[in-house]
This record gives C-alpha cells, sequence and structure tokens, in this order.
C-alpha cells in the first residue's frame, strides 16, 4: 500500500514527537520535572517575607513617633495636663471677668477735685 503524503508527513511529525518526549522524560531528573509550580512557591515566600517585613517596619516607626510624646495613660502626664487645663479656664474667667467689668464714673467729682462730697450729718 502506497501512503499519502500527507499520513507519511503526519507519522513523521508524531515519531519525532515521542522522541522528543522520550529524551525530555529520561534525562530530566524526576524532581526537577515535577517542579512546574517553583516559581509560584518563589513568589508565596517573597511576599510573605515582604508582608512580615512591611508590619515589622510599621511597628518600629510608630513605636519611635510615640517615644517623642508623652505617654497617655501616665499619671504624672495627667496632673501636669489637667492643671495646664485648669489654669487656662482660669485665665479665660478672669479675661471675660475683666471685660464685663466697667467703671462708673463721677463727673463732678472728677470737675472738681478740690471740693469736698458732703457728709450726712447724723442727728
Amino acid at each position: 500500500l502506497a501512503l499519502s503524503n500527507g499520513t507519511a508527513l503526519d507519522l513523521l511529525l508524531s515519531r519525532m514527537l515521542q522522541n522528543s518526549l522520550e529524551q525530555s522524560n529520561g534525562s530530566v531528573p524526576a524532581q526537577v520535572r515535577g517542579g512546574g509550580g517553583g516559581s509560584l512557591e518563589i513568589v508565596y515566600v517573597l511576599l510573605m517575607v515582604g508582608l512580615f517585613g512591611f508590619f515589622t517596619v510599621g511597628v518600629m516607626v510608630t513605636n519611635l513617633r510615640s517615644r517623642g510624646s508623652p505617654e497617655p495613660y501616665d499619671p504624672a502626664a495627667g496632673s501636669e495636663r489637667w492643671r495646664r487645663k485648669d489654669r487656662e479656664q482660669l485665665q479665660a474667667k478672669v479675661l471675660e471677668n475683666y471685660r464685663l467689668c466697667c467703671v462708673l464714673e463721677n463727673q463732678l467729682a472728677v470737675e472738681q477735685p478740690a471740693a469736698q462730697i458732703p457728709e450726712e450729718k447724723s442727728p
């Protein structure tokens, strides 16, 4: 039987594919062949290390920033804060009372400083 050119080409290509698969399977160890997801594992590990590093740096920066300000739950700092607040409130009340205060002026006493204000005589 004579084979057509199309079937002969198909047979040739299929034999070449089988040969290349056999050579690649035989020459590569089993451990390396099974590592198709190796790059994804590396990406996952790098992602986890990066997130951990980001979290650690964030905690360190927050800790360094909070050292400059007084501790919010420190009793000494709290009492000082209350004293300062009381002092500010007292100053505000004094200023408010000063603004509300008015001075009444006796024009007669101002115009005649030498004159005596008559005293009421007792009977």
